[in-house]
């Protein structure tokens, strides 16, 4: 019993030294000593916390910097900044509202995934898509279907897409300036028929019939320019977004992955398909 404490316990100091070695080692570790300070460990100008005296020459400064940062020639640390790139496309038509997103998340000029999934079902007949940060989206998103939830259990009646869309603009107005990064559209159909609201991070709420939002909006804006109209069929609103989702893929380097395609209607939503853009390029070759 005694050899296996034993074996433990240089086990752990083991451990713990080739830890320590890793953070000294790194170049995130700084030391340097300080003539003036005394030991981190005091409470007070002279005394330590284990109850010593510390004496000038003594100070030990540890610091570690954090590897985001990047260390300008003035010594000041700066965030990186990384460049979000999305497409998501939602208009109205006669039969509901099309939604059309890619899949493509990108951390500045790295491709994270190719296989995200950019509309958030928030309930049967409401949903939520995804553009900026992928974690502030996927979360107040997913708050806000649990306050939809909620309202619904209280009313007994499902909440209306102009509510919905409020409450998410009141929730993230409060962190105005805190750095969320957020641009989203709200979809769905209520008792007033097929809604859409477009809501941001600075709490920005805005009802249209068209919205495009990520950094291949434009392109997707060329094509919904030239195909929208009122009385489209479900099957040619479907492929006008499906083709304006593709044509931003196609010209924007921070959209790619798949189309994800969504119909909303009376009944609540149906996802219509999840084609590759490398398949649709293809197609519209063929038939160019």
């Amino acid at each position: 019993m005694f050899l296996k404490r034993r074996k433990l316990l240089d086990h752990h100091q083991t451990v713990s030294k080739m830890a320590l070695s890793s953070v000294l080692n790194s170049d995130c570790a700084d030391f340097s000593f300080d003539n003036c300070l005394p030991s981190g460990f005091g409470c007070g100008p002279e005394q330590s916390g284990l109850g010593f005296e510390a004496t000038p020459g003594d100070g030990l400064n540890f610091s570690v910097r954090n590897p985001l940062c990047a260390v300008g020639d003035d010594g000041v640390e700066r965030k990186i900044e990384f460049l979000h790139g999305t497409t998501t496309l939602a208009f109205k038509f006669q039969h509901g509202v099309i939604v059309a997103v890619d899949s493509r998340a990108t951390a500045g000029s790295y491709i994270a995934s190719q296989t995200v999934k950019k509309v958030i079902e928030i309930n049967p007949y409401l949903l939520g898509t995804m553009a900026g940060g992928a974690a502030d989206c996927s979360f107040w998103e997913r708050l806000l279907a649990r306050q939809c939830r909620i309202y619904e259990l209280r009313n007994k009646e499902r909440i209306s897409v102009a509510a919905a869309s409020k409450l998410l603009a009141n929730m993230v107005y409060q962190y105005k300036g805190m750095g969320l990064s957020m641009g989203t559209m709200v979809c769905g159909w209520d008792k007033r028929g097929p809604g859409l609201y477009y809501v941001d991070s600075e709490g920005n709420r805005v009802c249209g019939d068209l919205f495009a939002v990520g950094s291949g909006s434009m392109y997707a804006y060329g094509v919904m320019d030239s195909g929208l109209r009122q009385d489209l069929t479900v099957e040619e609103a479907c492929e006008l977004g499906r083709r304006a989702i593709y044509q931003a893929t196609y010209r924007d380097a921070y959209s790619g992955g798949q189309v994800n395609l969504y119909h909303v209607h009376s009944d609540g939503w149906t996802r219509v398909s999840q084609e590759d853009v490398l398949k649709l390029h293809h197609q519209y070759k063929e038939q160019a």
